[in-house]
């Protein structure tokens, strides 16, 4: 640091990463300030400079002595645990002050004497009594991980055994009661337990029968809007979405592309088409913001969907040492690091920090990101299509109807490839033959139960099973991607029509 760069920061004033002190003389009142640095981002505390006016007004080469052991002294004996420190002194117009580097702490929380816990507000400093808000630092300094928790009130039966035992012989060729060990031993060396047999929070959001039941906020909550604003009553879907991560992921996945537009983008009349946004960019977002949501929040993902925009709102600024420029380079930092290891495992989840940089390659210009420290982490997508270009609706107001469904347009020209839908499949209900011939159609490629039912309109699965799936299974016109395990949560169907 030079003189004019000195000069420059006692014209602009105090802030919360700059302070400035005439003189350091009673331990007591140094140690606050430097717990509060070393809690928060780190900053400098400028010594001979007045702290009102930020008038430079200098020490003698004695006080600068006196200064250095001082603060030197306060760092070793009046901090739990210590804090290192960098001094420097300079010489500005012929007056000399004396800089103190303090860093952001890797030991948080930090602790005056007393005992106290400091950090900045702004220009001055706070003291925090709070157990989010000290659950927080530890979590910072990585003393503390939230999905390592164990989960008050449950135990071995919450976990779902089916998940379980898909998740063990996937990776190690043999069923949960199948290591020789019992089952709760194997589940605490995995870290799905923990010792004293409660259910971790990563064991809960990735094997829990309901985990909604014991953390209601950890859902995601998705609205699509009239409109580009959230403050109006009239939407056209709402839907809050919940159970494990990878199941909130697939329904949180289906309702992004029922709620938005397929193109047709050069492919053929009887293609799909193309969702607006790219599914690529889609799901390394929503992925990303359940894996590294920030869990000492109790808050949900939100999934907001306007006439002009996409936002995906995960709770918890970015991680500590990382960036929204850095992000876009690749730079990673697991905040919860056992719920990526579960991720890995069970989704598409690579996490080599890369699932930022294939969004920003899909959505080149498109997507933006907003980083609210302490606060949230959003993701907004621009929606090619202006409200002008989609079709028109009539709203309602929220309290007048829990759900409002779009009208959806035929995938094909049904005259043509389906006409015989109902000689094809005689079992199939009154009124179903357009929503069987769309199924069929949507069906080119193996497609999942969720996808299946928001393309058709359903929302229960009992009446989507027995009205369509069914069916169309037991005319052969549907076939099972897994048919060797029909009942797997992961089964996929494709339309046997050519």
């Amino acid at each position: 640091m030079n003189a004019s760069e000195i000069k420059k920061l006692c014209a602009l004033g105090e802030n919360s990463r700059v302070q400035f002190k005439l003189r350091l003389e009673n331990p007591s009142k140094i140690a606050p300030e430097l717990v509060a640095f070393a809690n928060s981002k780190g900053g400098i505390i400028i010594i001979g400079v007045e702290d009102k006016t930020g008038q430079i007004a200098g020490l003698t080469y004695e006080q600068v002595q006196q200064m250095n052991t001082l603060i030197g002294q306060v760092a070793n004996e009046w901090v739990n645990p210590t804090i290192y420190l960098e001094t420097e002194t300079i010489e500005v117009e012929g007056r000399i002050v004396l800089v103190v580097h303090v860093a952001e702490g890797i030991n948080k929380p930090y602790k005056d004497k007393s005992g106290n816990i400091w950090i900045k507000q702004s220009s001055d400093k706070r003291r925090i009594t709070e157990n989010g808000e000290i659950l927080a630092l530890f979590q910072e300094s990585g003393s503390f991980r939230p999905e390592e928790k164990g989960v008050r009130n449950t135990s071995l039966n919450e976990i779902d055994t089916f998940l379980l035992n898909e998740y063990v012989e996937k990776f190690y060729g043999k069923r949960a009661d199948e290591f020789g060990v019992p089952v709760e031993q194997l589940l605490k060396n995995l870290q799905i337990l923990t010792p004293d047999g409660q259910v971790t929070l990563a064991g809960l959001l990735f094997f829990g029968k309901h985990p909604e039941m014991y953390q209601p906020a950890f859902i995601i909550k998705a609205v699509s809007f009239y409109g580009n604003e959230m403050s109006g009553l009239e939407y056209r879907d709402s839907k809050d979405i919940i159970g494990t991560i990878p199941r909130m992921f697939s329904e949180g996945i289906a309702f992004l592309k029922a709620n938005l537009h397929s193109l047709q983008a050069g492919q053929s009349f009887n293609s799909v088409g193309k969702l607006e946004i790219s599914e690529v960019a889609l799901r390394e977002i929503l992925q990303n913001a359940l894996v590294h949501r920030d869990y000492l929040i109790q808050a949900p993902i939100r999934i907001m969907i306007f006439d002009n925009r996409v936002e995906i709102v995960s709770p918890g600024g970015l991680p500590k040492g990382v960036s929204i420029e850095s992000i876009q380079f690749g730079k990673t930092c697991q905040r919860n690091s056992l719920m990526a290891s579960f991720c890995a495992k069970t989704m598409e989840y690579r996490g080599l920090g890369t699932g930022i940089l294939r969004a920003v390659k899909e959505e080149q210009g498109n997507i933006h990101f907003e980083n609210e420290e302490d606060s949230q982490f959003k993701v907004v997508i621009d929606r090619p299509l202006a409200e002008r270009e989609a079709p028109e609706y009539s709203g309602f107001i929220a309290s007048e109807a829990p759900v409002y469904e779009e009208p959806r347009t035929p995938l094909l020209s049904y005259g043509s490839r389906f006409s015989k839908i109902r000689s094809l499949c005689p079992t199939l209900p009154k009124g179903e033959e357009e929503n069987a011939e769309r199924l069929l159609s949507f069906c080119h490629t193996y497609q999942g139960m969720l996808e299946m039912m928001e393309a058709t309109g359903y929302h229960s699965r009992t009446s989507f099973r027995r009205r369509l799936l069914i069916p169309l299974m037991e005319s052969g016109l549907l076939e099972q991607e897994y048919k060797d395990r029909p009942n797997t949560p992961k089964q996929r169907y494709r339309s046997m029509i050519i």
